[in-house]
């Protein structure tokens, strides 16, 4: 009976010196226990802690990898000279005519379609940064995630490079967000609170992909076919320099990542995963670079609006391929 107490006594030591029980990742103890370690960045809450950790998953809409046989879009390289790179870079100071476009946060809403926001957010930046200002349009995530069936499941999830590959091959057309008139598809689920209570309605359940429509929203009177915008799309090499040289010449970039449960709290600051479970592929907007306190970093758009996060934007670790952020670049040139 000793023997077992003892053995009792020694795994319950093993188990709190590794841990023991873990603190709900939305709680306050996980927030502080990123905060003490004093890294790169800062946690906060954005997600209320009564949010189901199913929900927030359901918003990190980036498929597992295709099979290797699957379509693939080709790649760029670029002849980099690093010296030409700045240390410091903004899309929208770069390109400020088109600034009102690559600085738009959108909301993916109760939808894991992440996959087709980060490829129209970027495609609508390209547009304008090569037109030189003279063609504002916002590409229709609703279009995208409605009707491209090859490139996955709509709000259950779906592959970057497919979206980008029938931006090639069909197109999209035009739309912005929820309620909005300014384009052919808007988006059709209504903004809400992700995250701590707001001006908006909670959040509910995933939503089903919408029907998708050949035609455009009443009253709009654009015809749908003639509205589709097209362009080559590509992926860009998996290098520091080779994204900043495509990023710096010709506008912003979609990337997907690996999530940690640490991420859902990211406050301020370059964020480097410092705790917590792996939660899901995301997929979102690269418009920048720069070094904070020493630490090299991306400049990254979010979809999951304003209130998350640093005003809807962060900041993550560079150069070193922190949770696989420049493992899957996007860009494409559009067609006018």
């Amino acid at each position: 009976m000793k023997y077992v107490l003892l053995f009792s006594v020694v795994l319950a030591t093993i188990a709190l010196s590794y841990g023991g029980v873990k603190p709900h990742p939305l709680s306050d103890e996980f927030i502080a226990s990123i905060n003490s370690k004093k890294t790169t960045w800062k946690a906060g809450r954005n997600f209320d802690i009564s949010t189901p950790l199913s929900d927030i998953k359901k918003l990190l809409g980036v498929l597992p990898k295709k099979p290797d046989a699957a379509r693939k879009v080709s790649y760029r390289v670029h002849s980099v000279i690093s010296d030409d790179i700045p240390e410091s870079f903004d899309a929208r100071e770069a390109w400020p005519e088109c600034a009102s476009i690559i600085g738009d946060i959108r909301d993916q809403a109760t939808c894991g379609s992440c996959w087709a926001f980060g490829a129209v957010e970027a495609i609508s930046d390209r547009i304008c940064i090569q037109s030189n200002g003279t063609v504002k349009v916002s590409i229709s995530a609703e279009d995208l995630n409605d009707c491209c069936i090859e490139c996955g499941d709509g709000c259950n999830g779906g592959w970057p490079d497919e979206a980008w590959s029938y931006w090639q091959r069909i197109g999209v057309v035009t739309g912005g967000k929820y309620g909005t008139s300014d384009g052919c598809k808007a988006y059709s689920i209504a903004p809400c609170d992700h995250h701590v209570d707001g001006p908006l309605e909670p959040c509910g359940d995933v939503q089903s992909t919408p029907t998708c429509k050949s035609t455009c929203d009443e009253g709009t009177n654009i015809e749908y076919e003639p509205d589709k915008r097209t362009g080559l799309s590509y992926a860009i090499k998996s290098t520091e320099h080779q994204i900043q040289w495509e990023i710096f010449h010709f506008g912003p970039v979609e990337a997907d990542y690996d999530v940690y449960e640490d991420f859902l709290s990211y406050k301020s600051g370059v964020y480097q995963h410092v705790s917590g479970d792996y939660a899901g592929g995301h997929a979102v907007k690269i418009l920048g670079w720069g070094v904070e306190n020493d630490t090299p970093y991306w400049l990254i758009a979010n979809s999951w609006n304003e209130d998350w996060g640093d005003k809807g934007y962060f900041k993550i670790l560079r150069g070193s391929n922190e949770c696989n952020i420049e493992s899957d670049i996007l860009g494409g040139t559009p067609e006018f």
